[in-house]
């Protein structure tokens, strides 16, 4: 039992990488009633398909104890999950998306309950559209950004070269969402019945997604800085680059990035 523990360890060890192609290191820990994860000091790799053969065979029941559904612990959200979609930069269902629910740590998710309360009380609902994203998925972002498709072009990322993804830091080879307590969201409005007008869709890959960003009208600001504050007086902090991404201040698992995969357990 000991060595099928062991070797199980280093096969998620060994997939849970970026996009590097560097030797994995085998510094792995667990985390009660989870997946094995790896320590984010870890440079590993997602190059071997054996090991990703293995990956596809554990069991379902190995999920998350420090993780809950958000839309249970926080019943007021609307969801649009756009990685298990099609309507993406990438154009296709991301790898790790096996149903329409968005995760979150307990501690994050009841900070989101209070952020949710808030909003509620001036006039506004959540709405997400991502929050813990598995290793996977970020290896699926990886491959796709060193492709020739364009596909989503025009509707994601209209003025922006795909060669210089990487570069530009649009896409990463870790994310803080495979840590269990970033979300991206966004306003809706109760009396309209509409999204709140951010001046701009959710994964727009420009600089005109920056939370600051001056060529937007006087009240799509405005609309930013309501979802920015609110976040913000309940313990999240904001990305530089994004209006609609913001991670819990003091997430419990803030060195450790999870691959399981995203369903209702």
């Amino acid at each position: 039992m000991k060595r099928h523990l062991i070797l199980f360890s280093l096969a998620i060890a060994i997939c849970l990488a970026g996009c590097s192609g560097k030797k994995p290191q085998t510094d792995v820990k667990t985390v009660p009633d989870t997946l094995a994860v790896v320590d984010e000091s870890a440079d590993t790799g997602y190059g071997d398909p054996s090991v990703e053969d293995v990956v596809k065979k554990i069991p379902a029941n190995q999920i998350r104890e420090g993780f809950v559904v958000i839309s249970e612990a926080v019943p007021d959200v609307i969801q649009e999950i756009r990685y298990y979609s099609t309507y993406n930069f990438v154009g296709s269902r991301i790898d790790g998306y096996e149903e329409p629910v968005a995760l979150m740590t307990k501690e994050a998710a009841k900070a989101l309950k209070a952020v949710s309360d808030d909003v509620k009380s001036m006039g506004y609902r959540l709405k997400i559209y991502d929050a813990y994203r598995p290793a996977r998925a970020v290896a699926h972002f990886c491959r796709w950004a060193k492709d020739a498709d364009t596909t989503m072009k025009r509707a994601f990322y209209p003025n922006l070269d795909k060669a210089n993804l990487f570069k530009q830091d649009y896409i990463a080879t870790k994310s803080g969402h495979s840590r269990g307590s970033t979300v991206d969201l966004t306003l809706f409005d109760m009396r309209t019945g509409k999204e709140v007008d951010m001046g701009g869709t959710f994964d727009m890959l420009d600089p005109s997604a920056h939370p600051d960003y001056k060529g937007v009208t006087p009240q799509q600001y405005e609309n930013r800085q309501i979802l920015r504050q609110a976040m913000m007086r309940h313990g999240f902090k904001p990305l530089y680059s994004e209006w609609w991404h913001f991670t819990l201040r003091d997430e419990p698992y803030p060195n450790t990035y999870f691959d399981f995969p995203v369903r209702f357990e």
